[in-house]
């Protein structure tokens, strides 16, 4: 099996020098440490103060998952925008409602500047979303007509998040943190019925840095209970892929950092008829994932571009861990996303 390289998470992303820290750590990073990176541009010249500003992305999304229901909620900024949507999946009637948030030029909405500590949120009461990170842990508020949400999200003892960052393009990086198959405490309510949250399990994404002007990404995401115990699953393709991957299975909190894989699937395929294939060239990954439903936008505003299709579904198939161990998938709710921006 394939044994990548890990390192202790530096206290700051970008060093003494001015550059980032490249690869995998055990554990997370307490600053990014933005306001002492050295850009350049594509000449070799340093960056502008505009360039340096509005080159920054960043994203957070949480999906939530429970015996009836898959709430997805992402926060996106982009220097000139911030979005934010929320979807309500309700698996039994397979039916799909949703919010969604925009905002111009960072006002209206915040972004916590670090994935150990901050705030993010947009909105207002009666329509608002919020992530708390306190020493690495997530709080996930949401204040809609239809979801009323206050719960935290935990890991398994001792279990390590996937964090790592990577070169993009010329002269960027990308820093991609992810934890996937966390048990879930506090209250939800959908449609004014309290919802049990003793079998929910969630996972989130903190990825942000200076990412290519037109990126795209296929991605899959897992966070269930299988014979074995909790797993949790992060597939990728885009984004993070110079020298390293941002690919892992975890199974009851033991993380497995895997190699790369390809996605394979047609675009233009009818919602019924659109089956993934998803795997590895080593074998460790063999998965088909059939769409059951869709949350979709496309935004064409010129200088700024969004296609962005995420997909519920089910997988089945195998993983084998780094260990040896093989495990069975047999229909077992996920999802998937196709996403092309221009930003």
């Amino acid at each position: 099996m394939l044994t990548i390289a890990t390192q202790t998470a530096p206290d700051s992303l970008i060093s003494p020098s001015g550059l980032p820290h490249f690869g995998h750590f055990d554990g997370i990073v307490n600053s990014l440490g933005l306001a002492h990176f050295t850009y350049f541009d594509t000449m070799d010249k340093p960056a502008s103060k505009w360039a340096k500003h509005f080159d920054y992305k960043q994203f957070q999304f949480v999906s939530l998952v429970t015996p009836r229901y898959v709430i997805g909620i992402a926060l996106a900024d982009i220097a000139y925008l911030g979005s934010a949507f929320c979807y309500l999946y309700d698996i039994k009637a397979n039916s799909l409602t949703q919010l969604d948030w925009l905002k111009p030029l960072r006002l209206g909405y915040d972004m916590a500047p670090s994935p150990a500590a901050g705030i993010s949120g947009i909105g207002r009461k009666g329509a608002q979303l919020s992530f708390e990170i306190i020493e690495g842990a997530w709080r996930l508020v949401i204040d809609t007509p239809n979801i009323q949400a206050d719960v935290t999200l935990h890991p398994a003892p001792l279990s390590l998040p996937m964090a790592m960052c990577t070169p993009t393009g010329y002269n960027g990086w990308t820093y991609t943190q992810k934890h996937n198959g966390l048990t879930v405490k506090g209250r939800l309510t959908v449609a004014h019925e309290p919802q049990p949250l003793n079998q929910a399990l969630a996972g989130y994404d903190f990825s942000a840095g200076y990412m290519c002007r037109d990126t795209s990404w296929r991605w899959a995401s897992i966070n269930a209970q299988i014979e074995e115990g909790i797993m949790g699953l992060n597939l990728a393709a885009g984004v993070n892929e110079t020298g390293a991957t941002e690919n892992v299975f975890w199974i009851n909190g033991e993380r497995h950092l895997l190699g790369p894989v390809q996605f394979e699937f047609d675009r233009h395929a009818t919602l019924g008829t659109k089956v993934w294939r998803v795997y590895s060239q080593n074998g460790q990954v063999d998965l088909q994932f059939s769409a059951r439903n869709c949350r979709q936008e496309k935004r064409n505003l010129w200088v700024i571009k969004s296609n962005f299709r995420q997909y519920l579904g089910h997988f089945s198939g195998t993983i084998i861990d780094n260990q040896g161990r093989r495990y069975q998938l047999n229909h077992v709710l996920g999802l998937t996303e196709d996403h092309y921006a221009r930003w």
